[in-house]
């Protein structure tokens, strides 16, 4: 770091933080790392089985994973500290949190996004324990097993898709009346053997024992209950974007605006990650996104030299 200012200061640590991390400390850069929070949603995952070179594991032990090869590095994560703002002066940004403020060249963002939550009864006491917002990390889980899917979207419809030719059966459940997805999707769906759709739906209650077991529902006044080994919760998911509101362009769904090397809408500042625009929600991208935007950084950085 020369006088007081950072090569790159790297907001969140997740798989695109950590990547870039990685690549930051193999750069002898001066850097920070810096999040809220260590992981990311590493812990939201139960199975992860297509992250390429690693056969099967789960969340807990890929965040271990990502720990020791920090450690390895000799990166520190400055946690539990929540960047609040980002302000410019010339060619420095001021990173403000909600403990302390830096100065850096640059600024990689890579705060991830969280997902849309029913907020009932049981959601969280079993959150990876049946209950999970990704069918394509945990869908596998699932082989041979009764399952329902929550909503009535692209990606709902897009889970049902994925995971109907895995499991035993699917109750796709929406709350509206019909569903707002591309029609080729809703196509599948209605004509899986395997799914059942219930419209005008809306879910109360999750049960369970030591998984999930079951859940309850309700339907023009009446109270239903279905037996289910799993609940893959697809409402949608929000970008981890507040503090940059303003400041960057964003798209319309809160998404960072990016190009297809992480620079944002303001020169020196990149993106990764699912806090970006134009994601799909795997690790493997934001891996390779933190990855670019680092590497682009530090070329940036080199350019003004």
């Amino acid at each position: 770091m020369n006088n007081g200012v950072y090569e790159t200061i790297i907001i969140g640590a997740g798989i695109a933080g950590c990547t870039a991390a990685i690549y930051a400390s193999r750069k002898k850069m001066s850097f920070l790392l810096i999040a809220k929070e260590f992981g990311g949603q590493f812990y939201e995952s139960g199975e992860i089985s297509n992250y390429p070179g690693i056969v099967t594991t789960d969340g807990v032990e890929f965040s271990k994973k990502f720990w020791e090869q920090l450690a390895f590095n000799g990166i520190a994560v400055q946690e539990d500290e929540e960047v609040t703002d980002i302000t410019a002066a010339g060619d420095v940004f001021d990173v403000i949190s909600d403990k302390n403020a830096y100065k850096t060249k640059t600024v990689i963002i890579a705060t991830g996004s969280h997902p849309r939550k029913l907020n009932i009864s049981g959601e969280q006491e079993f959150a990876r324990r049946g209950v999970t917002y990704c069918s394509i990390c945990d869908g596998p889980i699932f082989k041979h097993k009764t399952i329902a899917i929550i909503g009535g979207g692209n990606s709902a419809l897009e889970a049902v898709d994925f995971t109907k030719k895995i499991v035993k059966k699917i109750y796709l459940i929406n709350n509206d009346k019909q569903f707002n997805a591309f029609e080729a999707l809703i196509e599948k769906a209605v004509g899986a053997d395997n799914v059942e759709i219930i419209h005008e739906a809306h879910v109360t209650r999750i049960k369970g024992e030591a998984t999930v077991k079951g859940l309850i529902y309700e339907k023009q006044g009446k109270e239903y209950e279905l037996a289910v080994d799993g609940v893959i919760i697809e409402i949608g998911r929000m970008p981890n974007t507040h503090f940059v509101e303003g400041f960057l362009e964003l798209t319309q769904t809160g998404h960072i605006a990016i190009d297809c090397q992480g620079r944002t809408s303001r020169q020196g500042i990149f993106a990764a990650g699912d806090c970006a625009s134009g994601q799909e929600y795997q690790y493997a991208i934001a891996a390779g996104q933190g990855c670019i935007a680092l590497l682009k950084a530090a070329r940036y950085l080199a350019g003004k030299k």
